[in-house]
């Protein structure tokens, strides 16, 4: 939103115009609301304004919000008003490309609206978490960092000896599970540094592994348990499932009226992009 859209100060304008006393007939979008220098303000104007606020606004008291509303477009129906010569030539071009983004807006929710089905996302999760499902790895594992392989290689042997892992961890390990006997917990891929993952995964459950670097120091590492990730539930999975679904209807509109549509873009061949940096060449009135 512009700055200067924001809700600006009342001003001496607001004792000129009261909120306007509706007449009997039910108001509609085009009911005339207040009037600058002949210029209509309606209540359609009033709603979109409200519409397009940003949500802590949209909080106020009914009667606040819509003094609010109409002085801000009063007082910017008065500076537009004090434009003098022809609308610039950058005003124009944006009020193009705004067009253009609301009527494609408003043909996007036409298209999502006819093309995501009641029981479309009951079946792409059947589709997706269910019958074809295959979660992935999660490990549960143990660790003792140190500072050398030194000495990473002599707590292996004292493990491989048959001290007790978790004793030597709180004895030794320099990490911050440490003190809890060196657990990680679970985790899945991704979620650790590379090299230590692939020593995890390299690993049966009860063995420890060789000496592993990382950024951190020198580990040891004993896996003490695996499993498959479970299917996410419906519930926790909607929001991502409507999102994958609106947008396979969104391409397929895109591939359909592109398919049916005559595009030449040979205009732009030859352009530096750099140009776009160039503010110069939206400056004075349209037109020009």
């Amino acid at each position: 939103m512009s700055k200067h859209t924001r809700f600006m100060r009342s001003t001496a304008l607001a004792f000129m115009l009261a909120a306007p006393a509706l007449a009997n007939a039910e108001p509609t979008s085009e009911t005339i609301v207040a009037k600058v220098n002949g210029t209509e303000i309606t209540l359609g104007h009033m709603i979109v304004v409200r519409e397009n606020l940003p949500e802590q606004y949209k909080t106020l008291p009914d009667d606040v919000l819509f003094k609010g509303i109409l002085d801000q477009i009063i007082q910017q129906t008065l500076f537009a008003q004090s434009l003098e010569g022809q609308t610039p030539k950058r005003v124009t071009i944006a009020l193009e490309n705004q067009e253009r983004l609301l009527l494609a807006d408003t043909a996007i929710e036409a298209a999502l609206e006819e093309g995501v089905e009641a029981d479309a996302l009951q079946i792409r999760y059947q589709e997706k978490y269910v019958e074809n499902y295959e979660g992935l790895p999660e490990f549960n594992a143990s660790h003792i960092l140190v500072e050398t392989l030194e000495d990473a290689k002599a707590i292996q042997a004292e493990l491989l000896a048959g001290a007790d892992f978790a004793e030597l961890a709180k004895e030794k390990s320099t990490g911050p599970s440490g003190p809890s006997g060196g657990a990680l917990g679970w985790f899945g891929p991704g979620e650790m540094v590379p090299s230590f993952e692939e020593a995890v995964t390299k690993l049966s459950v009860g063995n420890v592994s060789e000496p592993v670097q990382t950024q951190f120091g020198w580990h040891v590492v004993k896996l003490n348990d695996m499993r498959t990730q479970e299917a996410p539930t419906f519930e926790a999975i909607q929001s991502e499932l409507i999102a994958e679904i609106q947008e396979r209807v969104i391409d397929a509109k895109i591939a359909t009226l592109t398919e049916n549509a005559e595009i030449d873009s040979t205009g732009s061949e030859g352009i530096d992009p750099a140009i776009l940096k160039n503010q110069d060449l939206i400056k004075g009135a349209s037109g020009e």
